[in-house]
């Protein structure tokens, strides 16, 4: 809740009590000035702190504030780079889709503009702060991003900026071609209900709803083409993550910048493999949707995911490492591929 006081730029914004037991209010004092930018006057004011009402034997509980914001930023973070690939991604297709229909004199059959469209299924803290993250780090168009949520109306921040916000998943699934599930658990079955015949194939559903598995995740969507990070909090957990900076804010740090590569162990939050595994095979079921032969398609991905050039490649960089068929098939299914499958 925030109240300004009359026309001065001095407001107060109180947030939720602390742990559970806990019943202390945090009372934030801050000036805007004409930028728009907050300083918090009572930083350090020791007695208004959030830790302050905490007793001695509890304590040992607040690395769990910590953690769930670096768990926070590692998945915008993480959300971020996938939409900013695949947006590069699809870009590349349609390119490489119009240049063949030039070279064949049919570029009246050319398809729309294949900008990337993402969707957000929940509007709660997730959800807006990965808006935030979409909107600035990759970044995405106002345009470009739309969001479904029951009460659409706390989100004027983000309709004044252009993005579309309302309460109506199917259509909201039916436009996006990447949705991201900010939902809670209790609420997705009803959700997968609503938008499993709304998917279309190649549409890539990316899920925050740590509690549901992949598997369930199939079986109530009647979709497999879907994404789901999965992250391990080990015992060496260093809150590096900061506090009272939003996450795009936090980013510009480069401790935590370097923390949100995947499977770096710094600040204790690893990510699984499996989901970079995913993120290859999400590519390729993309150029399958487009047709596209599948050395033309090793050769693309090549060029967005292997595109660092190292010192002993040579200097023309033909020796650079490439992905080949058996990186992503068996042999036996290599062996009976056709050259334009």
């Amino acid at each position: 809740m925030t109240t300004f006081l009359g026309n001065s730029p001095w407001k107060f914004s109180s947030y939720p009590p602390g742990p559970e037991g806990l019943r202390s209010r945090h009372l934030l004092l801050s000036v805007v000035g004409d930028g728009g930018l907050e300083m918090d006057m009572l930083e350090d004011l020791e007695s208004l702190q959030f830790e302050y009402g905490i007793r001695e034997e509890d304590r040992c509980w607040l690395y769990l504030q910590g953690r769930s914001r670096g768990l926070m930023i590692k998945a915008c973070a993480h959300a971020a780079f996938f939409c900013k690939l695949f947006r590069n991604l699809r870009e590349s297709l349609h390119e490489k889709q119009t240049s063949k229909r030039l070279s064949t004199g049919s570029l009246d059959d050319a398809p729309d503009d294949d900008a990337l469209r993402a969707g957000i299924i929940g509007g709660g803290r997730l959800g807006q702060q990965l808006a935030h993250a979409l909107l600035q780090l990759v970044p995405i168009p106002a345009e470009g991003l739309q969001i479904s949520t029951r009460r659409p109306e706390a989100l004027a921040e983000f309709q004044k900026l252009g993005v579309q916000c309302f309460y109506h998943n199917s259509s909201l699934v039916a436009w996006a071609n990447v949705i991201f599930l900010c939902c809670l658990p209790s609420q997705l079955p009803n959700i997968c209900v609503e938008i499993q015949t709304s998917l279309d194939k190649a549409c890539i559903v990316y899920s925050f709803v740590a509690a549901v598995p992949i598997p369930r995740l199939k079986l109530l969507l009647n979709h497999t083409n879907i994404l789901r990070p999965q992250y391990h909090c080990g015992e060496d957990f260093v809150n590096i993550w900061g506090a009272n900076k939003d996450i795009t804010a936090a980013l510009q740090d480069p401790a935590i910048l370097q923390a949100t590569c995947p499977y770096s162990p710094a600040g204790g939050i690893i990510l699984n493999v499996k989901w970079l595994e995913g993120v290859f095979y999400a590519a390729l079921n993309l150029c399958t949707a487009k047709d596209m032969p599948h050395a033309q398609v090793l050769q693309l991905l090549s060029e967005q995911f292997l595109s660092a050039h190292f010192e002993d490649c040579g200097k023309d960089g033909a020796s650079c490492p490439k992905f080949q068929l058996l990186d992503f098939v068996s042999k036996a299914y290599a062996k009976n591929l056709l050259q334009k499958r």
